[in-house]
């Protein structure tokens, strides 16, 4: 295992231990987040999808309240005390929402299954953004471009074990049970987060502050975006990904809802769409991730997704049914997570340590759902007009334009960052 992992993700062997429990600790968070997106996707479609528009609004103002929050939190205290009390913290909502449904099932209704829609919406962005933020904190630009595609496999690997075992226990044993399930492996996440920073660092690695307060205030990460056109250009690239994502998101729900099916069928459902779109993502990230940015660079990197996007939408504009969707989500979620996204989290590992938390908090979070808005609405705002899938490929082909050329901007912008950094 060791030979392989070295050979196709250019791993040393100093680095194999950061590498193998950094990667057991996003497999811990995806499995968390994955067996449970499922339950999110068919409790937030009681009402219907005109309302889980509406309810992206509700989770960007939710987001937005927690982000001072967490900078309070990331400004007071070390390292490890904030990752703890953040995914502790979520893993206490899931128990209480477990015992909601079991200990009182006449409350559940369409208004709860929101509440936890939004509650959801919102723990999903924190976990992997903090897990991320871990990671920039800790390895430098030229390892972030080598290891980020062999830890990223972690994560692929729970995204795929969280769906299969959803659509394994869903029926069996319910939706509630697959909260208690996601609260366990987030303990689980945390234990890896200790044991991550117990490891002494490979040679180069950021130095260790493990032991040092970051300090600052609530709403330095707002401020620093503001001030960086390096971070807003990074806040840029992440609200098209997330229009994007509604996009394909919502396209996705409407073909899905067309089946009327019960919410455990649709649980099951959602699950095996999921595990189907991960096993391509498992692949680019085994294969591919670490020597395409070490080659190529994050530029190239950053560029593949919209030309996959703008592909994928005329492709499923001509053929227009479920099959086609699923190639194209397929195809997505497997270059935004198996290729972009890994790149994309190198952006961070020459900013100042602060703005690796703070700032990338707000981007990862606020900026992120607040492109859901705008992807929700203006999805809708087509659909109304009539223009379906070809409206959407009118606005998205377009769009994957202005994002290559971003995404080629950043690529470039960070190695002067770096170089100015030295």
């Amino acid at each position: 295992m060791k030979t392989l992992l070295q050979t196709f993700t250019n791993v040393r062997r100093d680095e194999l231990a950061q590498t193998l429990v950094a990667a057991l600790f996003f497999f811990c968070v995806l499995t968390a987040l994955m067996v449970v997106r499922p339950a999110r996707e068919a409790l937030g479609m009681q009402r219907g999808i005109e309302a889980i528009r509406w309810l992206f609004i509700a989770t960007v103002v939710i987001t937005l309240a927690m982000n001072p929050l967490f900078g309070f939190l990331v400004s007071r205290f070390r390292r490890m005390v904030f990752i703890a009390a953040t995914y502790l913290f979520f893993a206490f909502g899931l128990v209480v929402f477990y015992f909601l449904l079991v200990v009182a099932p006449t409350a559940i209704g369409e208004t709860s299954g929101q509440v936890f829609y939004v509650w959801f919406s919102v723990f999903n962005l924190f976990a992997t953004m903090l897990f991320w933020a871990l990671m920039a904190d800790r390895f430098t630009l030229e390892q972030s471009q080598r290891l980020f595609g062999a830890i990223a496999l972690g994560g692929t690997l729970g995204a795929i074990f969280g769906p299969w075992l959803a659509s394994v226990l869903a029926k069996p044993l319910g939706t509630a049970a697959l909260l208690l399930i996601a609260a366990a492996f987030l303990v689980m996440a945390v234990l890896a987060a200790w044991w991550f920073s117990r490891l002494q660092p490979a040679a180069g690695s950021q130095p260790s502050s493990d032991h040092e307060v970051i300090g600052g205030n609530a709403f330095e990460g707002l401020l620093a975006v503001l001030r960086s056109p390096y971070l807003l250009g990074t806040a840029a690239y992440v609200l098209i990904v997330a229009v994007i994502a509604t996009f394909i998101y919502f396209t996705r729900l409407q073909m899905v809802a067309a089946l009327g099916i019960d919410t455990d069928t649709r649980t099951a459902a959602f699950a095996r769409i999921d595990l189907i779109t991960q096993s391509a993502t498992f692949v680019l990230q085994a294969l591919i991730t670490g020597h395409l940015m070490k080659r190529l660079g994050v530029a190239f990197t950053l560029a593949l997704l919209p030309i996959t996007v703008a592909l994928g939408f005329i492709g499923l504009a001509i053929v227009g049914s479920l099959t086609a969707l699923i190639v194209l989500d397929a195809s997505f979620r497997a270059v935004q997570r198996g290729v972009m996204r890994p790149a994309r989290e190198t952006l961070f590992t020459v900013v100042p340590r602060s703005d690796r938390y703070k700032a990338k908090a707000f981007i990862d979070t606020f900026v992120y759902r607040g492109g859901d808005v705008i992807g929700a609405q203006t999805e809708g705002l087509l659909g109304k007009l009539g223009m379906g899938l070809a409206g959407l490929t009118v606005v998205v082909v377009p769009l994957s334009i202005i994002w290559i050329a971003l995404g080629i901007w950043l690529g470039v912008a960070q190695h002067k960052f770096q170089g100015n950094s030295k």
